[in-house]
C-alpha cells in the first residue's frame, strides 16, 4: 500500500529472485506472462512479468475490491501493450476477510456445539486485553448467545461416547432456517481426536441447509476448545464474503480471458480458488503475508542472520522475519481479538501508516493513528479535502516529499495543505510551528515502528544489529534508515520494486498447503507405527490439493513441549519418526528460544505437514540510465536539522551507481530517504542497499 504514490507510466525493474528451491538448486525462470495484484487498505498494486521485464501499476482499492483489480490488470496491461486475455497466471492477495473481521461485516453466523459448552466463545481465556485497566473489555464474540446451539452427543480424546441423533440435528436445522442463518460453524468437544459425531452434523446441516457449513476437523484437528470454536467461527463468519468475491472474481476474470486467479494465503503460499472459497480463513493476512515472500525472494541473507521485513503503508505498517531464506510462521495469531489457529506468516502490525492521522491526547501527548485518512480524502497533501494531519503530510513538511513530486503522474502535492494541517496541530500540542510539529510526527510514527520491530526481534531472542532491514511499502523506504539508526542495525535493502513487493511477492509465491493433528503423547512412548499413520493421512490431505502432487515437497514437523508446559515449539521430522532424534532437535529449539533446556519428559502434541508445489522465478531485468539527478531541496533531519539535499529519479540509476546522503531518490511507488552519514549502492537487479558511512560508525 502506498501512502502517497500511484502510477500511470511503465516501469522495467529487476528482481533478483531466489525464491524457495525443493532440490537445492534455484527454480527455473519462468517466460510466462504473469500478474499478481495486492489488495490494500489505500491502494490495490500490481504487478506484471513480460518477457525479461517488470512493469508496476497502482490504482485506489474499491469499494467492491474486485473492481479495482480489474482496472489495476487493465492498466498494467495498456502501459505494456498486451491484451488481458495474454496473461498466462495471476495471482491475488486481498482483504475482504481482514475487513469482515475488523469491521464486524461478515455472515450472519450460528455456532452448534457439544451441550454445556455453548459459551467457550464467550468465556475464553481467563486473561485480560489490559493488566492494568480496571475497565478492559474482551471483543464480543463473532456469535451471540442467542445463535449458539447445543448438541447431546459426547465425545473423549479416546473416542464416541454418545452418537449424534439424527433427528435433534434435522430440528437444530429447521431453527436455523427460521432464524435466517447465513453461515454455520461446528465445533463439537474433541473432534479434533474424533470427528464421527462432527462429521455425521455437518452432513446433515449440509444437506438440510442453503448456506455454507464450516466443521472443525476439516481444518483444525487440534486441541484447545476455545483457539478451535473461535477459529471455526472466523471461517464461518468470513465464508460467504469470501465466497462471493472470489467467485465474482473468477466469473469476471474469465469474461476478460484472464485465467482464474491462485490465493495467496496466510501461510505464504498461494492456492486454487475453490480450496480458499472452503477455508475462508486461510485468507487472513493475505497480503501482508505476500509483502514478506517477495522481501524473501529479492534479497539475499545469506551474510547476515536474516532480515527484519518492514512494511509501511497507507493505513498500518507489518513487520516480520525471514531466516534462512524462510518466512518465520506462527499458527497462534490473533486479528482484533479474535485467536485464529491456522498456519501463517508471522506478521506484527501496527496502526502507523503513511495515512496515520496524528494527534494530540487528553494529557497533551502526541500521538499518531491508529486511525488513517485512507484514500479519500486522503491526507491534506492529497488535495483532496482531507484537512486532518498525517505522517504523509509530515514528510512533505519535513521535505522528504518535495513541492514538485508527481504522484505517479496523476495527483500533485499541495504543501500548503500539509503546512496548515500541520500548524494546526502545532498550536494544539503547544509547539511552535509546523515544522516542528512535522518533526515530532516523525519521531513518534518511528518510535511506534522501532517497538514493533523490537517486539519480534529482541522480545524473541534475536539481536536486530545481526540482521538486514527491507524496507518496503510506499512510506516504508523513507523511515527504514532512521528506524535502523535507533536499532543500531548497519544495513537497509530497499528492494527495486519496494513500492509494490507484495504484488510482486505473488509472482515468486510457491503453493502451499499444511494440515494438523493433535496426538498428545509422551515421547518416551511414543508409538512410531501410530505417528506414521497419521502423518499418512495428513500427506494425502495436503497432496490431494495440490495442482501437481507429483512436484510437490512433503515436509514433516511435531509441536512439542516438555510436561506441564502450556506451549509448545515446533521441529521438523524425518521421513521416519526418530524419538531421539525429534527430542534432541527439541532441547536445542527450547534452549534456543528461552536460553536453557531441561531434564523433563517431552511430550508430543501434534504433528503437521506441509505440501510446497515451486512457483517459477519472473525474469526481469533493471537497466537504467540518463541523467538521474533531478535537483535539490531542503530537507530537515534528525539530530542535523535543515540540509540541502539531492533529489535523484531512482529509475535512471544504473547498476553500480553510489548515492551518498543526505539524499532522496523519488519512483512513482515510493520515496527512498538516504540520510546524512549514510550511502546507498545500486546493485545489478536495481535494488539499492544503504549503509552507514565509516565516518558515523
Amino acid at each position: 500500500m502506498n501512502d502517497a504514490h500511484d502510477t500511470s507510466e511503465r516501469r522495467t525493474v529487476s528482481a533478483n529472485t531466489t525464491a524457495a528451491v525443493t532440490d537445492g538448486g534455484a527454480p527455473a525462470a519462468s517466460s510466462e506472462t504473469r500478474i499478481g495484484v495486492d489488495v490494500g487498505g489505500t491502494f490495490t498494486d500490481v504487478a506484471l512479468s513480460v518477457a525479461d521485464d517488470l512493469v508496476t501499476a497502482k490504482v485506489p482499492t474499491t469499494p467492491d475490491q474486485h473492481v479495482g483489480v480489474l482496472e489495476g490488470i487493465a492498466k498494467a496491461c495498456d502501459e505494456t501493450g498486451i491484451d488481458p486475455s495474454e496473461i498466462d497466471a495471476f495471482a491475488h492477495a486481498m482483504t475482504v476477510s481482514v475487513n469482515a473481521l475488523l469491521e464486524r461485516g461478515g455472515a450472519r453466523t450460528a455456532l452448534v456445539t457439544t451441550a454445556g459448552f455453548r459459551d467457550v466463545l464467550e468465556i475464553g481465556r481467563q486473561d485480560r486485553p489490559d493488566l492494568y485497566d480496571l475497565e478492559a473489555e474482551k471483543p464480543d464474540p463473532l456469535v451471540p448467545r442467542r445463535r449458539r446451539f447445543e448438541i447431546d452427543e459426547r465425545t473423549t480424546a479416546e473416542g464416541v461416547e454418545r452418537s449424534v441423533d439424527p433427528e435433534e440435528v434435522r430440528e437444530l436445522a429447521a431453527t436455523l432456517r427460521e432464524r435466517d442463518v447465513e453461515s454455520v460453524a461446528i465445533c463439537l468437544l474433541h473432534a479434533y481426536a474424533d470427528p464421527e459425531n462432527e462429521r455425521r452434523v455437518a452432513e446433515i446441516l449440509r444437506e438440510e441447509l442453503e448456506g455454507p457449513v464450516s466443521a472443525s476437523h476439516e481444518f483444525l484437528a487440534e486441541f484447545r476448545e476455545f483457539e478451535r470454536t473461535s477459529t471455526t467461527a472466523v471461517d464461518a463468519y468470513v465464508r460467504p464474503a469470501i465466497d462471493r468475491y472470489v467467485g465474482r472474481l473468477v466469473d469476471e476474470a474469465a469474461d476478460a480471458g484472464i485465467p482464474a486467479p491462485r490465493i495467496m494465503q496466510a501461510n505464504g503460499g498461494i492456492a486454487d480458488p475453490e480450496t480458499v472459497r472452503e477455508r475462508a480463513v486461510t485468507t487472513t493476512l493475505s497480503g501482508p503475508a505476500a509483502g514478506v515472500v517477495g522481501a524473501a525472494a529479492t534479497v539475499d541473507d545469506a551474510d547476515v542472520e536474516g532480515l527484519v521485513t518492514f512494511d509501511m503503508g497507507g493505513t498500518s505498517s507489518d513487520v516480520s522475519l525471514v531466516r534462512d531464506g524462510e518466512a518465520e510462521r506462527t499458527t497462534d495469531a490473533e486479528i482484533d481479538g479474535l485467536p485464529i489457529r491456522t498456519p501463517m506468516v508471522d506478521v506484527d502490525t501496527v496502526g502507523a501508516g503513511g495515512g496515520s492521522i496524528a494527534w494530540v491526547d487528553a494529557g497533551g501527548a502526541l500521538r499518531v493513528g491508529p486511525r488513517s485518512a485512507g484514500a479519500e480524502p486522503g491526507p491534506a497533501c492529497y488535495g483532496n479535502g482531507g484537512t486532518e494531519p498525517t505522517v504523509t503530510d509530515a514528510n512533505v513538511v519535513l521535505g522528504y516529499i518535495g513541492p514538485d513530486t508527481a504522484l505517479g503522474g496523476e495527483m500533485t502535492v499541495d504543501v500548503d495543505a500539509a503546512r496548515e494541517a500541520l500548524a494546526g496541530l502545532a498550536d494544539e500540542a503547544g509547539l511552535e510551528s509546523a515544522l516542528e510539529a512535522a518533526r515530532g510526527v516523525y519521531r513518534v510514527a518511528n518510535a511506534t515502528m522501532t517497538r514493533t520491530i523490537r517486539s519480534v526481534t529482541v522480545e524473541r531472542g534475536h539481536d536486530p544489529r545481526e540482521f538486514a532491514l527491507v524496507a518496503f511499502g510506499g512510506a516504508g523506504p523513507m523511515h527504514a534508515a532512521a528506524l535502523a539508526d535507533s536499532l543500531e542495525v548497519d544495513r537497509v535493502v530497499v528492494p527495486r520494486p519496494g513500492g509494490v513487493l507484495s504484488a510482486f511477492g505473488l509472482l515468486a509465491a510457491d503453493e502451499g498447503y499444511d494440515a494438523a493433528r493433535t496426538v498428545r503423547t509422551p515421547l518416551a512412548a511414543a508409538e512410531p507405527d501410530r505417528l506414521e499413520g497419521v502423518y499418512d493421512d495428513l500427506i494425502t490431505d495436503v497432496l490431494a490439493d495440490a495442482s501437481d502432487p507429483d512436484a510437490a515437497t512433503v515436509d514433516r514437523a511435531a509441536d512439542c513441549r516438555y510436561a506441564g508446559q502450556s506451549f509448545e515449539l515446533t521441529v521438523p521430522v524425518d521421513d521416519s519418526f526418530d524419538p531421539s532424534a525429534v527430542g534432541e532437535r527439541f532441547h536445542a529449539a527450547h534452549e534456543r528460544t528461552y536460553g536453557y533446556r531441561m531434564d523433563e519428559a517431552v511430550e508430543v502434541v501434534t504433528l503437521r505437514a506441509s505440501a510446497t508445489v515451486a512457483g517459477a522465478s519472473p525474469t526481469v531485468r533493471h537497466e537504467g540510465g540518463g541523467d538521474p539527478r533531478i535537483g535539490t531541496r531542503e530537507a530537515h533531519f534528525p539530530d542535523v536539522g535543515a540540509a540541502e539535499t539531492a533529489v535523484y529519479d531512482r529509475d535512471r540509476l544504473e547498476p553500480g551507481a553510489t548515492v551518498r546522503g543526505p539524499a532522496v531518490l523519488e519512483q512513482a511507488e515510493s520515496t527512498t530517504v538516504v540520510p546524512p552519514a549514510w550511502e546507498g549502492d545500486v546493485y545489478e537487479d536495481g535494488t539499492l542497499a544503504m549503509t552507514r558511512t565509516e565516518d558515523d560508525r
